[in-house]
Formats: structure tokens, sequence, C-alpha cells
């Protein structure tokens, strides 16, 4: 796909994290401004792969539009500025929380709209768990569309996708929403073809990943690193067959079988299991790093995958720098993240519809 080299579109990205967004709406082309999140955690990640944007640390809901001016420069009804909006979605998620922690989650999408009122960006992107989607009974996502739909923002795109079709190597189904007071239409190009999106296109040693122990730390600064394993977790691998191997290889031996799952075949089958070489990755989460959180063994080594193959499933460049206090909280950053090839894709069809919109005006 071929991209302009007269792009004059500006973004902030409102809870940003690491940065998958802004690296690939920068890919695109378009100038990210500033990211905007709570989480310290992540400024150092965030900004020196990113530069010259930059983080803005704190909560979005002591921000005050003005100081957001200030910092970033950004005025109101502004048709080239895109608000990004990936809120955190514990709250919505399908994956088991403590709804209590995750209530304050909840609502960050009404904040965020307090942001697109007072500037009224010419686009509005929000990206999270198809949850917020799916639950209609609770409405902060009808309400917010309907405060779109007063403020005469088009929507242009808004369901769940599966990443898979947008470039991305992994079965991971997200809530997107595009929505534009000036354009009217959206098109976000998919990959010509899933077949090539495999793990085994991705990482192991074809693609620069050599074979590692569980428990190794990379010292280079590619952080191809591993999780250590305790002994039962590193028996049980050794017997998990490769190649999509999954616990039911030992749940008949009785000192590896583990006492939640007796029993219950049905519940969780992927935990402790292997990838597929020739499949895509299922959904890379913040616990990717761990064995017992999914399937995320490698396909033939005897550990989970790395922080590296994570990232790189997720599509970050290979010299996209983390930077944390532990192999968990990078390993945060990365899962959470938006992959950068879906951003990039994203990024590039609102500045195609942007252009349109101002070719159609012009023409009119």
């Amino acid at each position: 796909m071929s991209e302009k080299s007269d792009i004059t579109l500006r973004a902030i990205d409102f809870f940003c994290g690491a940065g998958g967004m802004t690296c690939g709406m920068k890919q695109a082309g378009i100038g990210v401004l500033g990211g905007v999140d709570i989480d310290e955690g992540c400024k150092e990640t965030y900004e020196k792969n990113n530069e010259p944007s930059f983080f803005i640390l704190g909560d979005i809901a002591q921000l005050a539009p003005e100081r957001l001016a200030e910092l970033t420069g950004i005025t109101r009804e502004d048709d080239s500025l895109i608000f990004i909006g990936c809120s955190p979605c514990q709250y919505w998620t399908k994956i088991r929380t403590n709804k209590e922690k995750s209530e304050k989650t909840k609502d960050l999408l009404n904040i965020f709209e307090e942001f697109v009122s007072q500037f009224k960006p010419g686009f509005v992107v929000v990206e999270n768990v198809p949850g917020l989607y799916n639950q209609r009974e609770n409405n902060i996502l009808g309400d917010f569309l309907s405060f779109l739909g007063g403020k005469s923002y088009n929507i242009l795109h808004n369901n769940v996708i599966n990443a898979i079709n947008y470039g991305v190597p992994q079965n991971r189904e997200r809530y997107l929403l595009i929505a534009s007071r000036i354009a009217s239409s959206v098109d976000i190009p998919k990959h010509e073809s899933v077949d090539d999106l495999t793990v085994r296109k991705f990482i192991g040693s074809d693609n620069g990943f050599y074979p590692i122990p569980a428990g190794h730390r990379d010292a280079t600064g590619a952080m191809h690193t591993a999780a250590g394993l305790s002994e039962p977790n590193m028996r049980r691998i050794m017997m998990t067959d490769p190649d999509g191997g999954t616990r039911f290889c030992w749940k008949d031996d009785p000192k590896l079988q583990i006492p939640t799952y007796e029993g219950r075949d049905g519940y969780f089958r992927d935990v402790y299991g292997r990838m597929f070489w020739d499949r895509p990755a299922p959904t890379i989460t913040t616990r990717f790093h761990s064995l017992s959180n999914g399937r995320f063994g490698h396909p033939d080594e005897h550990r989970a995958i790395s922080l590296r193959e994570g990232a790189t499933l997720q599509t970050f460049p290979k010299d996209y720098k983390f930077f944390g206090s532990s192999i968990g909280s990078i390993a945060r950053q990365i899962g959470n993240a938006v992959p950068p090839e879906l951003a990039r894709r994203i990024g590039y069809a609102v500045v195609q519809s942007y252009y349109n919109a101002k070719q159609s005006n012009t023409e009119g």
C-alpha cells in the first residue's frame, strides 16, 4: 500500500502505555504529539522509542484540557487532529479479574469523551476488548456513540475485528471504533493472506531467535529473555508434545496433574500448552511469559516464549526497547499494547479518509 509523503495529521494517544498505537500511527506517517498515561513504568519505554513524541504522566481525570493544549499546542476543531482512546479494559475483559479493583476503569471512556467534547478533533479512534461492544446491558458505549452523533461525528467503523486479518500473527479479537467530523467512510486495508501469519514466520531460528533455556537472561539488549520454571513445570513441559501439545500429555501422571484440573478436561484447555508452528499465536496477554497462563509454551523448546518473541508476535519492531523493573512488568507492557501493525493500518486508513474528504470538499 502506498502512503502519502505530505501527511499533516497529528494525534494525541490517550492511555498510551508502552506506545504500540503511537508506534503504528507514526509508521503510517501521522505525527503523534504525545501520549497520556497514569503508569509511570511505561514512560521510559514510550519516550525512548517514539521521539519526539513525549509522555504526559498523569491521571486523565485530573488533566485539564487547557493543560493538554498548553503541553501539545493542539487547538479546537482541528480537522487534521486525531484523538486515540485505548483505555484500560480490565472491567470489560472476559479474562477473570477482580471486578472491584477494575471498576474504576469502567468509566474512562466517559472521561475521554470530555476531551473530545472540548476539542472536537477531526477523527476519534477507540480500540478496546470486545466486551465493551458485546455487553449491551451496560450502555457506556451506547452513550458515547450518541454523544458522537450529537457532535456531528459520522461513525465510520463500529465493530469487533480480529487482528489476524490486519497483519498481526495472533487470534486477537478487539473492538474498534473510528468516527469523524469530516469524513464519511474509512477502509482499513486487510492482509492479503492470513496463511503466512504463523508463529513459524515470526519466531524461531530462521528469524534470529537462537535456542535458549528457561530462565535465560539476555544481556545484549535484544530481550530474548525467558522466565524460569519450577522443577514440576519443567517436567510438565518436557512431557508436552512439541508443536501444539497440551497438558493432556501428562494429566494421568499423579505427580504432575494439577488438582484444579483433575476430571475437568474441558476447562482452560490451553494452559500449559505449546504454540503451534504453523498457526497464528493465541492472544498475547500480559502474562504471556508464564507457562501456566495460556498456550504460551514455545513450540519445541522447554520454556514459555521470551519477552522478545512476545513483542515480535505483537508486531513490535525488533529494535523497540522495553524498560521495566522485572520480566513481569515488561510482559505487561507488551501484552497491554495495541499491536503496531494493526495501529499502522488504522492510521493509514484514517490518513486516506482525511485526504479523500478534503479532496471531495475541494471538488465540491
